[in-house]
This record gives C-alpha cells, sequence and structure tokens, in this order.
C-alpha cells in the first residue's frame, strides 16, 4: 500500500539524515544508528514470493496469549513456513490483548530465525515498544525503515507522537510534529494533531495548544473535531480560564462542531471550581434542549460541589428536580453526598430524613453512607446516635472500618470521656480494624487536651517500641500537650530530635513551639525560631505571627511588636481578634506611654470590641 501524502522514499531518508544531532532527543535516533545497535532491529527483507503456499491458519481461535504462543511455535513447525503476513496478523492478535512485551518477544525471534519483516510488522514493533514507554527502540525501528527505502506512514509517525506524550516529552512530539509538517515528511491527521493537542494541555501548555487549532483552522487541510475542541476547553477549565472556554465554546456551536456530554462536563467542572453556580444550571438546562442526556455521574459532580461549598438546599431543590425531570435517577452516591452534605451544616434532621428515603428508594446506603451519618451526630455530640449506628453496621452487613471509629472517638474526647474512648480504641482494635496515623493522633490529641499527658507520652512510648510510624502531626500535639502544661523543655527536646526521627516540621508544628515559647517568655528563642523556620523553607502563616506579636505585646515589647506586624501587613496578612482584644486593652490604660499607644494605633487597622474602639 503507498502511504499517503508522503515523499519519494530517498527524499524522505535524506530528510532524515539532515536531522539536527542533540543527545538524548528522539532526533538523534533517525540518524544513521551503529550497525551494533540497528542489527538488533533490522532485518533483511524476503518477499513473500518466497513462501508461494499461503496456508490457511486460524486466528479466530486465539482467545489468550498461551493460544498464541502454541498458534506461533506450530507455524514455525511448517514447511514451508507461513507467509510474513500470516506472522504478522498473530503478532496483531496478541498486541490487540494488550501482551506488549510478547508481541516484541515473538519480533524478535523472527529476526533471529530469518523470518522476514516489512513495514507493517515493524510498525507493530513500534507500537509495542511506545505502549511500553520504551519509545526510543521505537525511533531506532524507524531508522531502519529509512535504511531501506521503506518510507513509514502517517499512523507509525502517529504512533511515535504519542509515545513520546505518553512519557511526558511533550516538547520533543512538538518539535518533530513541526518538522514533520513543515517537511512535508507525512500530512498530519485528526489523530495526529489530537495527541500534540491533548499532551500540550496536560502539560499545563494549554495557550500553545489553542494556537494548533487555530493553525487547523488556518491551513483547512484538517478540521479541528469536536475531540480537538473538548480538548482545549478542558485544558482552558483547568487553568481556570472559563470565560475563554466559555467563548470557545460558542465559537464551536457557530461552527456547527456539536457539542457533546464531555464538552458540558468540562465546562460544568470549570464553573464549579469557580463557584459560578447559576451558570452550571443554564448549562444543565441547555444540554436538554440540545438532547444531550447528563449521566448520573455528571449530575453527582454538581451536588458534591454545592454541598462542599454549603449550599445542600441548592442541591435537593434544583439539582435533583432536574435529575428526576431527565429521567436520571440518583443513586447512593447522590443521597450519600446530600446527607454529608446536611451534616456539615449541623442540619442532622435533614441528613436523617435523606437517609431514610434511600430505603425507600430501594437505595442500600453503604459505609460511606453510615460513617458521613455517623461523623454528623458526633459534629453535633449526638453520641447515642452516633453509637447506635454503629452498632447497627453488623446488622446491615456492612464491614466497620476506621473511619466508623475515628469521629466517635474524637467526639468522645472533645466531650471529656476519655475512658469511653478508650474503651472504644480497644473495640476498635479487637474487631480487626487497624487504627491509623489519624487514630493514633486523635488519641494523643485527646489525651493531652483532657490533661493526661502522662498517659499520652505513656502511649507514645508504646507506638515508638513497636516501631508504628508516626507522623509530624502526631509529634506536634505532644509538643501542644507539653507546652501547656509548662513542660517546655520536654517540649523542645522532642522537637529539636524530630529531624533525627526522619520528620520535618510544618507551620504548625513551629507556631505551637513559638506560641509555648512565648508563653513562657522566650521571647528571643521564639524570635530565633521565626527567622530559623524560613530558613528552613516553612512560611510562616497569620496565625505564627500573631502568636509572636501577641507575646511580644505581653511583655510590653511594643517596637519589636510593631515591626513584626508591618512585616505581616506586607504579606497580607491581619492581626486576629485575639491580638486586637490585647491592644483595645492597652489602649484603654491611661498608665501606658503614649508614644507606644499611638505607634499601635498608626499599625492596626480601626477595630470595635464592644464598647471599645481603637479610634
Amino acid at each position: 500500500m503507498k502511504p499517503i501524502g508522503v515523499r519519494p522514499a530517498a527524499a524522505a531518508l535524506s530528510w532524515c539524515r539532515s536531522l539536527p544531532h542533540k543527545h538524548g532527543t528522539c532526533s538523534s535516533l533517525l540518524l544513521l544508528l551503529p550497525p551494533s545497535v540497528l542489527q538488533f532491529f533490522s532485518f533483511g527483507f524476503r518477499s513473500t514470493a518466497s513462501n508461494p503456499q499461503f496456508r490457511r491458519i486460524d486466528f479466530n481461535n486465539i482467545k489468550k496469549l498461551e493460544d498464541a504462543l502454541s498458534l506461533f511455535d506450530e507455524m514455525l513447525r511448517m514447511r514451508p513456513l507461513p507467509s510474513i503476513v500470516q506472522f504478522t496478523q498473530l503478532l496483531t492478535a496478541v498486541t490487540k490483548m494488550k501482551h506488549y512485551s510478547a508481541s516484541i518477544s515473538l519480533y524478535k525471534q523472527m529476526g533471529a530465525l530469518g523470518i522476514p519483516i516489512n513495514e507493517y510488522t515493524m510498525s507493530i514493533a513500534i507500537n509495542c515498544f511506545c505502549h511500553l514507554s520504551r519509545v526510543n527502540y521505537g525511533f531506532a525501528i524507524l531508522g531502519s525503515f529509512f535504511r531501506r527505502g521503506v518510507v513509514p506512514n502517517v499512523a507509525t509517525f502517529g504512533t511515535l507522537l504519542k509515545g513520546l506524550v505518553l512519557e511526558d516529552r511533550v516538547p520533543e512530539a512538538v518539535n518533530l510534529f513541526l518538522k514533520l509538517t513543515r517537511e512535508r515528511v507525512c500530512e498530519p491527521n485528526a489523530v495526529i494533531y489530537g495527541t500534540i493537542v491533548s499532551g500540550l494541555c496536560r502539560t499545563g501548555n494549554t495557550s500553545r495548544a489553542f494556537q494548533l487549532l487555530r493553525l487547523m483552522e488556518v491551513q483547512g487541510k484538517c478540521k479541528p473535531d469536536t475531540v480537538i475542541y473538548n480538548t482545549v476547553i478542558d485544558g482552558l477549565c483547568k487553568d481556570r480560564m472559563v470565560d475563554d472556554a466559555l467563548t470557545l465554546f460558542s465559537e464551536m456551536i457557530e461552527k456547527c462542531i456539536s457539542p457533546d456530554v464531555v464538552t458540558y462536563n468540562s465546562l460544568i467542572h470549570g464553573l464549579l471550581n469557580n463557584g459560578r453556580w447559576n451558570e452550571v444550571i443554564r448549562l444543565l438546562r441547555e444540554m436538554g434542549s440540545r438532547k444531550i442526556s447528563p449521566n448520573v455521574c455528571i449530575f453527582n459532580t454538581v451536588v458534591d460541589a454545592l454541598c462542599k461549598q454549603g449550599m445542600a438546599e441548592l442541591a435537593e431543590g434544583e439539582v435533583l428536580p432536574m435529575m428526576r425531570q431527565r429521567r436520571v435517577d440518583p443513586d447512593v452516591v447522590t443521597y450519600t453526598i446530600l446527607v454529608d452534605g446536611y451534616c456539615m451544616r449541623g442540619q442532622m434532621d435533614e441528613a436523617r430524613k435523606f437517609f431514610d428515603s434511600m430505603i425507600d428508594l430501594c437505595l442500600v446506603p453503604n459505609i460511606i453512607t453510615y460513617n458521613a451519618l455517623i461523623n454528623g451526630y458526633c459534629k453535633s455530640l449526638k453520641m447515642d446516635e452516633a453509637m447506635q449506628l454503629l452498632r447497627e453496621l453488623p446488622c446491615k452487613g456492612l464491614k466497620r472500618n476506621v473511619n466508623s471509629y475515628t469521629s466517635i472517638l474524637q467526639a468522645l474526647f472533645r466531650s471529656g470521656k476519655c475512658g469511653a474512648a478508650r474503651n472504644l480504641l480497644d473495640d476498635m482494635q479487637a474487631a480487626g480494624v487497624v487504627p491509623t496515623t489519624l487514630t493514633y493522633c486523635i488519641l494523643l490529641d485527646g489525651l493531652c487536651k483532657n490533661g493526661r499527658l502522662a498517659e499520652a507520652l505513656s502511649v507514645l512510648g508504646m507506638l515508638n517500641s513497636k516501631g508504628i510510624y508516626l507522623d509530624i502531626a502526631v509529634y506536634t500535639a505532644i509538643i501542644d500537650g507539653l507546652c501547656k502544661d509548662g513542660k517546655l523543655e520536654s517540649a523542645w527536646d522532642i522537637f529539636y530530635n524530630l529531624s533525627s526521627k526522619g520528620l520535618t516540621p510544618n507551620v504548625t508544628t513551629y507556631t505551637v513551639m513559638m506560641n509555648g515559647l512565648c508563653q513562657e517568655g522566650v521571647l528571643d528563642k521564639a524570635n530565633q525560631l521565626l527567622v530559623k523556620m524560613e530558613e528552613n523553607g516553612c512560611k510562616p502563616d497569620d496565625v505564627t505571627y500573631n502568636t509572636i506579636v501577641k507575646g511580644l505585646l505581653k511583655r510590653e515589647r511594643y517596637r519589636e511588636a510593631m515591626t513584626l506586624l508591618e512585616e505581616m501587613r506586607a504579606r497580607g496578612f491581619s492581626a486576629d481578634a485575639s491580638t486586637i482584644e490585647i491592644v483595645v486593652d492597652l489602649l484603654s490604660a491611661k498608665s501606658q506611654d503614649p508614644a507606644q499607644l499611638e505607634m499601635i494605633k498608626r499599625i492596626l487597622p480601626t477595630f470595635k470590641h464592644g464598647e471599645k474602639s481603637i479610634e
């Protein structure tokens, strides 16, 4: 078969040799490679005429890899050997089953046995190497194409470009694509354009993908289709350029390129991420007018986004009726999201209503649904209801998991019921549920906050002796507990030795330690730690700054506090309510130095606290 849109083989070979030498790029592999490399891939061609007898072989019996391997062995025993066409059919069958390594192995055996190899066989090998993320080997075979004066077709180049994209070598893919286009070695088709556009969007280079779309329109040989538009629209939405995506969407419709469910899905996700709920609802309605049916996954995405923004009522009032109108039945996921959405708002009666209605609709709540409701009851400190649900799980054929216990454990500690929390932890382990790092963090944090520091340290020692990995959150909880108990030296020892445990303090760890130092009046050390954290690549946040500022103000070190407040403001942070309260008290104290108080008034914004005002 003559390749479409290509120049003569001699010209193509000349073009291949003209590629610039650049170590480590695919273009260098298109040059004349050393014989030792090419010998591995390049086998002598034999005319199919050398196998005049074309035996009929039934490839339909190949159902699994073992069938193909057995048939390959059988074909090797035939005399004369089957034609290269039949060996290629076998390779095709193996490749379609996605046994790429096996296909390459058979390809090598064919070469070693002197079985003739043609361009179709080599194209299969290139395809397999690309799927195995070994695209450089694919380019080595491409070199053998040109050595023998065989011009690869557009599909072969498309495979190599896709291989580069799959290996995240998008710049190389783009450069090769542009060279192919410029030198007219092959005429790129929609698949090749789609591969490059997809690669550019996936690597965050949506603007260049957009330029490529425009190039397709200008050249006119291969017009962008729905897939190309969808790819660019999705890239724009992910880059939070939703208005540009909507403009492209309108342009797509004007050019009579029909949007599909993928187009709307991308736009809906983009609008949801920007909180543009009204436009999301409009698009959902518009889909109906275009006779494009949103599936339950799209609706669930919308419901989830609304619930996470605290708008469960809007999800219930707008989205659910629309689903029923489109004859899309809400599923377990839909109701679980709504249960969780109302739980997040503390509206437990509404959450329970949706939970109970699932049973009426013959939808079976799963462990995620139960855990969402348990978590909601725990946040409202309705422990009896939460425990009842926990006991109910085995009766419903559901296995309790760590999340089922974690919410209740946290709520018990919050209620000061440490004994009940420890008992629940024992029950959890007896049920075969393995505690996670979060579980231990909740346990240690709860013990510390309830004044049971000795017990927390005992648990910590036990966990260390068992070699259980504990992350920085666990040690932060212990450091905080020690600081609040006035054991600053012990807290500092643990903080100082974190690196020996392979742990790096985060902003919360630093802030907790600084707070302990400030409470004990060790302000110079707290300031040094502030500098040190930045040197270690950890940026302070508003809580960090407020912690030290409050410590300085309480110790009447106003000038240092003012300097730090100015630094806060320069970084976009502001004083919090507790810091302002200290300032208000200082302004109200007539005994304070007026000059110092005037400095405070200049730095801090107007703030009213009860009947007091800075101004």
